[in-house]
């Protein structure tokens, strides 16, 4: 059962082990002569170190009560325990106050996990009663007490000496941000079709055996969903529809934030996962990919009041979490997910650095997407502190702030701060994202935000860099893009929450069938618009994101909060890519596009100014006619032109210029086009075309004075020397 290279037999009951003092450093520490284990708990009155034979084991075979005297160091309890390695099972016991409606829930009869753990065995089990610290049938609900042992449960943390993997001549890519095109995917929904024809599905490992579909594709950074331990069992509802019980399949109630999850790795996890994802994370580098992580340190797997009690509420609820101020029994809910951690308190705040430059350092990790990122930036009230706050600190840490660094700038509360993040955060723009689904679906009302998104939103981060935007059309929360044009209602009744959940405001729009059809005029009309999205996408100033299977037009079939969808309907579904190959080979050339020409990865905002002297600025605006945008409230056109000649940077090689006209207008309009000196505009796109014409890898040359942009439609035009 064990792997010779990682594991070893632990010391069963009958061996006496040497203990010492210790030293203060959270976790488990390893080196030649055993390992040192700390937790903090501040107002914890007792705490014992439980060791375990095996991870299945329901007694343990050493305990170790620590003395308060000798083995604590300020709020921070340690021990050092001699002979033992690397593969040891541990858990933590805490005794103090039970009293919940103080915020108190210490509970002895609880085996905690570490929030230093680098890895949990086996699956956390919230069907199991002794994980509650309440006892559930009692009418009092948490306010009871539970004597049930938890032991019995296999989740128990594991210590990982990280120093016997060998990262031989392993390179970060080191990807400037403007060069960056990131996929976003999750891992289990990746390759878990069996249409993905992999030999490991829902794994790191599965991932790897699709590169050769991402590297032709062209993305160049692959943002994870959710990798810390989670469990995926945590919902209890079933399926209205199916009777199935519903999944956390996405991952987002983490319950360590050091430990990557055994949910992706394809052994029985019990260690083996910490260094199945370095052999990912080395491969994905050698193959020039930077690995983006979603992040979730604004709340943990724990739940509200009537969750279980697996580490934190443990170890010290009052500390770790933001109660109600009112009434400490309740938590304070700003993410949505029952409770909210206390990001700013010294304690939690270093947790959570600690956490990140462990992935930074010994995991090689690129940069980190940080969900519900305004949480991080509130105080214990609730209030918005800013530059204040945890989000400087990680910025300027000496560590993490060579990484990359992305905010979910809102949270459930309501914050919405976007823009408002510190200096070295970038941001997901919601703003683009809307006004885009909104312009092209055409809404009135639009033209004058959706230039000032494309030109790469000085509004938001004028102070900063067009690069900071990390634009986007779809994500994991919403509607893929084909759900986009294929819905106008949301359908989520398959989430058993009476299709409350999930955003109403999609900006979406069937074409006159809701879901799928076999109408060709509207499939043909669903893809053009896909094209037109994915054209604003990649031409627009800043750094652009799509989300994974959207470049073969993937379907949940309308659910857009698909978050416990475990099925075949959610896994991404590798049969589209044939179906819908030229959509894929459009964005693939966009891709290429983009990556060709400079101009549109400028880490400068657009001044207005001619730098060349050619009287032409290096952005101008235009409508049907030159230099005449129409920005009134009817307007659905819009064109634009980026000078290829003219920048702030002297330096910076001459581009094309290039010219993009966008007609969300019921008719086709003529365009005038902008008169060159010594060149000749030649077509790129023309959305409104079927492929291949609908992107020409050969430019073809186009010498009318105006062109006829058809309704629903986006050309681009490229200026090539006579």
């Amino acid at each position: 059962m064990k792997n010779n290279d990682f594991y070893y037999d632990n010391p069963d009951s009958s061996v006496k082990l040497k203990t010492s003092r210790g030293y203060p450093k959270p976790g488990a520490t390893v080196d030649p002569g055993g390992v040192n284990f700390a937790i903090f708990s501040k107002n914890g009155e007792s705490v014992t170190l439980e060791l375990y034979q095996n991870f299945y084991d329901e007694k343990p075979s050493h305990i170790f009560i620590l003395d308060p005297q000798k083995n604590k160091t300020g709020n921070t309890w340690h021990i050092y325990i001699h002979g033992i390695k690397h593969g040891q099972f541990y858990g933590w016991r805490i005794d103090g106050i039970y009293d919940p409606k103080n915020g108190k829930r210490f509970n002895k009869y609880k085996l905690l996990s570490d929030p230093y753990a680098k890895a949990i065995s086996s699956s956390y089990n919230w069907d199991e009663e002794s994980v509650y610290g309440y006892d559930r049938i009692s009418p009092l609900l948490d306010l009871s007490f539970s004597t049930l042992d938890s032991a019995v449960s296999p989740t128990k943390s594991i210590v990982i000496n990280d120093t016997k993997y060998n990262w031989d001549d392993d390179i970060r890519p080191n990807i400037p941000f403007k060069d960056l095109i990131i996929y976003e995917m999750n891992v289990r929904l990746f390759t878990m079709n069996p249409n993905s024809k992999v030999k490991n599905p829902g794994t790191f490992k599965g991932i790897l055996e699709k590169l050769d579909h991402l590297k032709e594709l062209g993305v160049n950074a692959i943002e994870l969903m959710p990798v810390f331990e989670f469990n995926p069992d945590s919902i209890a509802r079933t399926n209205p529809i199916t009777g199935e019980r519903l999944k956390d399949v996405w991952g987002y109630n983490p319950l360590a934030f050091f430990a990557v999850t055994g949910n992706y790795s394809t052994g029985i996890k019990i260690g083996e996962q910490v260094f199945e994802f370095k052999d990912f994370v080395k491969k994905l580098h050698k193959e020039g990919f930077e690995i983006i992580l979603d992040v979730v340190y604004n709340h943990t797997g724990e739940g509200n009041e009537q969750g279980p009690t697996l580490s934190f509420r443990g170890i010290d609820n009052e500390i770790y979490y933001v109660l109600n101020k009112n009434n400490k029994r309740y938590y304070e809910n700003y993410s949505g997910c029952g409770n909210t951690l206390n990001c700013n308190h010294p304690a939690v705040k270093n947790l959570i650095i600690d956490s990140l430059r462990y992935w930074v350092t010994e995991m090689h990790i690129d940069g980190f997407r940080f969900d519900l990122a305004a949480i991080l930036g509130r105080d214990q009230n609730g209030n918005w502190i800013g530059d204040l706050s945890l989000l400087k600190d990680i910025a300027e840490d000496p560590i993490i702030s060579g990484t990359k660094l992305i905010a979910e700038g809102w949270d459930a509360a309501g914050g919405y701060f976007l823009g408002a993040f510190p200096e070295g955060w970038a941001e997901w723009n919601g703003k683009f994202r809307d006004v885009v689904r909104k312009f092209v679906r055409g809404d009135e009302g639009q033209v004058g935000e959706i230039a000032c998104r494309i030109a790469g939103s000085e509004d938001l981060y004028g102070n900063k860099s067009p690069v900071v935007s990390v634009n986007f059309i779809t994500s994991h929360d919403g509607f893929t893009l084909w759900d986009l044009v294929s819905y106008n209602e949301k359908h989520n009744e398959e989430n058993g929450e009476n299709n409350r959940d999930g955003a109403n405001d999609n900006y979406s729009y069937n074409y006159g069938v809701e879901g799928e059809t076999d109408d060709i005029n509207i499939i043909n009309l669903r893809k053009k618009q896909i094209k037109n999205f994915f054209t604003i996408l990649m031409l627009s100033q800043g750094t652009p994101m799509i989300y994974m299977g959207d470049e073969f037009c993937r379907t949940q079939y309308g659910n857009n909060n698909a978050y416990c969808q475990d099925t075949i309907k959610n896994w991404v579904d590798w049969s589209r890519k044939e179906k819908f190959n030229d959509i894929y080979r459009f964005l693939k050339l966009l891709i290429t596009f983009r990556k060709k020409h400079h101009t549109l990865r400028r880490e400068h905002f657009f001044t207005g100014r001619d730098y060349t002297g050619d009287g032409i600025p290096d952005i101008t605006w235009h409508g049907v006619k030159l230099f005449n945008p129409d920005f009134s409230y009817f307007s659905r056109t819009l064109a634009f032109m980026i000078s290829g000649s003219d920048y702030n940077d002297p330096d910076t090689p001459e581009d094309n210029d290039i010219y993009v006209a966008m007609n969300f207008y019921t008719d086709t309009l003529n365009f005038e086009l902008p008169k060159l000196q010594n060149k000749q505009w030649y077509r790129i796109i023309d959305t409104n075309l079927n492929s291949p014409d609908d992107f020409l890898e050969i430019p073809e040359i186009y010498n009318e004075q105006f062109y006829p942009v058809s309704p629903k439609s986006i050309i681009v035009l490229i200026s090539q020397k006579d």
